[in-house]
């Protein structure tokens, strides 16, 4: 394979003329989004898209517009979690309008564009995918971000599949995220991938990032002190090596899953420890944004 530089015969697809082009369109088609949320983890199985959904519903309840993109492409759950329909997708000629939960929340993902239980298939030769996947899966979410219709908003979450490279790719799109929320659990898997992906996004000079750290103690139907979930490291271990300051210490409770999983994310509104949290979390977010400049009409 050779790269543009390499290439020596006339680029009659003028290549790089379309990417600038994209590019361009994705900074206008942002510049009506108050701040752009990343939520990443590196790690699968955190409660990643669960902490997305919970935080876009307690935003929007607390008087934010609030936009979401499911950028895990190939497993997409954020639409189910936030109650979105295919039906909701509007093709209009400035593009597509994205779907609008009961929350409020207006949110895209594939998981809109596919039957039931049918996989994400691509386009292309049926050998060497490895060649092209990659920058097909690139432009999908360019895609999302720059030719759908997300209007003015406060905040866009983009909720960032697992893998540092996955990470890499968005940055590639958004180099400077307003925020990062970086998702983790206390379990010695969790811990060692998601420090990788602390590092990466500390090399990539990526601030502010802050610390989620989801399912810490099982929250009782009693009420009470949350117990012990996982027997993995102190949650510290994760903070503290690299300096990171935690945003969030969410307990697990079962109705917080039910109620996501149904597409009716409580959020801030949920009974107990897990309410607490997600309203500390929305403060934090709320915070964080600061001084920036309001979207416009």
């Amino acid at each position: 394979m050779r790269g543009y530089a390499e290439v020596v015969a006339e680029d009659r697809s003028d290549l790089p003329g379309q990417i600038g082009d994209q590019r361009r369109r994705l900074v206008e088609r942002l510049a009506g989004v108050g701040a752009v949320v990343a939520v990443v983890s590196g790690k699968g199985g955190v409660g990643k898209s669960a902490v997305t959904a919970n935080l876009a519903v307690s935003l929007a309840a607390a008087g934010a517009s609030v936009g979401a993109l499911d950028a895990d492409l190939n497993g997409p759950c954020l639409a189910r979690m936030l109650g979105l329909s295919r039906d909701g997708l509007e093709d209009r000629a400035d593009g597509v309008h994205p779907a609008t939960g009961p929350s409020g929340v207006r949110g895209m993902s594939t998981e809109l564009l596919l039957d039931e239980n049918a996989p994400l298939r691509w386009k292309g030769p049926g050998s060497d995918r490895f060649v092209w996947q990659g920058a097909t899966e690139a432009a999908v979410l360019r895609e999302f971000l720059s030719d759908v219709v997300w209007g003015s908003l406060d905040y866009l979450l983009v909720d960032v599949p697992p893998g540092t490279d996955k990470i890499g790719r968005f940055l590639d799109l958004i180099p400077r995220p307003d925020q990062v929320l970086l998702v983790t659990i206390p379990s010695a898997a969790a811990t060692s991938v998601v420090a990788r992906s602390a590092t990466f996004l500390a090399e990539a000079g990526v601030a502010p990032v802050g610390l989620v750290r989801n399912m810490v103690g099982y929250a009782p139907a009693s009420g009470g002190a949350p117990l012990p979930l996982f027997s993995g490291p102190d949650m510290n271990g994760v903070s503290e090596p690299l300096d990171m300051e935690v945003w969030a210490d969410i307990p697990f409770d079962p109705r917080l899953s039910q109620l996501t999983d149904a597409g009716r994310p409580p959020g801030a509104g949920c009974e107990g420890g897990v309410g607490r949290a997600m309203a500390a979390l929305v403060a934090r977010v709320e915070s964080a944004r600061g001084g920036r400049e309001e979207p416009g009409p």
